[in-house]
Formats: C-alpha cells, sequence, structure tokens
C-alpha cells in the first residue's frame, strides 16, 4: 500500500434495514484486479438509496453491516490490477458502488474500473458526483423510446430530480411528456419548471384522465417508478400495446394488477435496472453516453444541491431528504478538500 495512504478509513454504516446511519472507524480496504481505490469527494442522496436501505438488493442478501451510497464521485488513488485501473489511476472520477461491494457515503471506496467515468475538466466533483444514477437513466429512457418509437411518454415520480431531467429532455427531443405527481405543490413544481400534461394521482378522476391525455398523444412508453397499484392504473390508461417500463418500487409494495387488462390490451412489462442496461453496451456506446451526460450537466441533466453535510451528519441529512425530496440533492461530502480543489 502506498505510504499516503491511510490503513484505516471512517464510513458512514448500517447495521439493520432502515437503520441509524453510524459513522465508524474500519480498515481501508485494497482494489483487487480490475478494481480501483478512490478517494470519495462527494456522494447524493438517491430514492434508490432508499431502497437499498431498506434491504432491497437486486444481487442477493444484503449482509449486514454495510456502507450504503449507490454513486459518487473522487479520485483514483490506488489501482489494482488490469488495464483499465491504471489508465484511471490518478483521476478524477464519477463512479458507482459494486452490487455486492460497499458504498460511496465513506472516505474511500473500492470499486470496478468499468464502473467509473473520468470525469471533464469543466465537471466539477460536485457535478461529477450526480452523473451516474439519474442522467445517464433519464438518456437511457430516451434512447428506449426513439427506438421503440413511441411517440410520448407517461413518467411517475415527476417531481423527482429525474422527473425534472425528463421534462427537459422531453423538450429537447419534442417527445411530449405526461407528468404524474402526487400533490398540488408537486403540479405547482412541475408546472414551474414547464411542464404541460400534469396529473395528480390523488384526485378522483385521475385514471380517466390519464387515459385521455395518454390516448390523445399516443404515450405508449410508461415509466413505472412506484409499483403498488400505480401499475395496474397505468395499466387500464394505457393506449393498445403500450409498454410499462418497472424501473423501481418507491411505494415498496409489489405490483397490484388484473391480468385481464394486460391480455385484452396486448401490454408490455419489462423490469429494467440500469447497470443490467449499461452492461449490454459496448465501450464506445459506454463512453459516448457518459460524454452526452457530462455534456448536459450544465442544463437538461444539472441537479440543484440543497445541502452538503459532512458524513458525520449522514443520519441528519438522510432524514431531511425523505421528507423533502424535491426541495434538490444534499451531498454527503467525504473529502472536502477534493470538493474545494475545483475551485
Amino acid at each position: 500500500m502506498s505510504q499516503s495512504l491511510p490503513s484505516v478509513m471512517r464510513a458512514v454504516q448500517l447495521d439493520e434495514p432502515m437503520g441509524e446511519l453510524t459513522l465508524r472507524e474500519i480498515p481501508l480496504p485494497r482494489p483487487g484486479a480490475n478494481q480501483v481505490l478512490i478517494c470519495m469527494a462527494a456522494a447524493p442522496f438517491n430514492p434508490s438509496d432508499i431502497g437499498a436501505m431498506a434491504g432491497s438488493t437486486f444481487s442477493g442478501v444484503r449482509k449486514y453491516p454495510f456502507t450504503p451510497g449507490i454513486e459518487g464521485s473522487g479520485r483514483v488513488v490506488e489501482a489494482g490490477t488490469g488495464f483499465m485501473p491504471r489508465l484511471l489511476n490518478g483521476r478524477r472520477v464519477a463512479c458507482s458502488a459494486m452490487p455486492t461491494g460497499e458504498g460511496t457515503y465513506a472516505e474511500y471506496m473500492v470499486t470496478s474500473a468499468n464502473l467509473c467515468v473520468p470525469l471533464f475538466r469543466n465537471v466539477s466533483m460536485e457535478q461529477g458526483a450526480m452523473l451516474v444514477v439519474n442522467p445517464l437513466t433519464a438518456l437511457a429512457i430516451f434512447k428506449i423510446a426513439q427506438r421503440g418509437k413511441h411517440r410520448a411518454i407517461v413518467n411517475t415520480a415527476a417531481a423527482s430530480a429525474l422527473g425534472g431531467m425528463i421534462l427537459r429532455l422531453g423538450k429537447r427531443y419534442n417527445i411530449p411528456i405526461i407528468h404524474i405527481v402526487r400533490r398540488q405543490e408537486q403540479v405547482d413544481l412541475v408546472r414551474r419548471r414547464g411542464g404541460e400534461f400534469i396529473l395528480n394521482s390523488g384526485d378522483n378522476d385521475f385514471v380517466e384522465n390519464l387515459r385521455v391525455t395518454a390516448h390523445k398523444l399516443q404515450a405508449t412508453l410508461l415509466l413505472d417508478a412506484i409499483g403498488g397499484t400505480m401499475t395496474q392504473q397505468l395499466a387500464e390508461a394505457a393506449p393498445y400495446d403500450s409498454t410499462i417500463l418497472l424501473y423501481s418500487h418507491l411505494s415498496r409494495k409489489n405490483i397490484e394488477t388484473d391480468s385481464h387488462v394486460w391480455i385484452a390490451k396486448n401490454l408490455h412489462a419489462h423490469g429494467w435496472l440500469l447497470s443490467n442496461w449499461m452492461a449490454t453496451k459496448n465501450m464506445i456506446q459506454k463512453l459516448g453516453l457518459a460524454r452526452q451526460a457530462q455534456s448536459l450537466l450544465g442544463t437538461d441533466l444539472g441537479s440543484p444541491v440543497h445541502k452538503r453535510i459532512p458524513l458525520s451528519a449522514a443520519q441528519q441529512g438522510f432524514e431531511a431528504y425523505i421528507h423533502n425530496m424535491t426541495a434538490g440533492k444534499i451531498l454527503l461530502l467525504a473529502n472536502p478538500q477534493e470538493v474545494a480543489l475545483d475551485g
């Protein structure tokens, strides 16, 4: 190990689903083959992090304690064996955690070199910390829409940071978006962002209004971030031969649906995970998506930052985030000096 690196580090850990986030001192990890060690700069809270902290995992049974955090940014300070780790050594990167590894809410993290994106010089560590989960998901959705020749899109959880990106990309690509939110203040928020077709799922006539609007615009790609009863509501409103993309389950409830509706309307359900979708792309395609995402961080794919807090305040920051997720991102600053170097 390099003499400039410590033998221990501070990391936020979780001992049980939705338990207290606790800052501990643990041994510094070492990168293996095709892995890198990153001195973390910043990491955000995302809705997907809430699912992970609640115990959801797409890679088997969650082992505790573990360090949460799906994405972040930092500087590669040690490279494992392999061409990509050596190429990234010393570089500023956006990164995501390995599905079975420790997360980004720590001073250092080991991850696969394939889960790192070198940052443009004009992209700050703060912007880079929010590059992977939402921007790449938003771009992927429009690639899927264009390939499937969908004329319009229905988007649930439209008041979120991702919802704002989908709204702006819809305008860029001239694809109408039907925005679904839960409360009147979220209707007002999406309208201020420039949304045109906005529906409140709490209204008594929500499903009928969605059906009428979806048929009028031929919105045959419906993005389901909610699960539970929302999936059936989308199915009832969807035009014939539509696709419902199941990409999150914010309700934390299993899908409730009537198979007769799906059969009669020839509907298609697709489970979708960004990491699985990215795994189907070759290196050139991945680099192209990363470059496109970085080029749009200052406009369509930007996320406002609400608060910046130290690792020691992770629990307070998480509580603030889940109580007002539309206020903007809350960033954990693992090594503030890495963020300051951007200035």
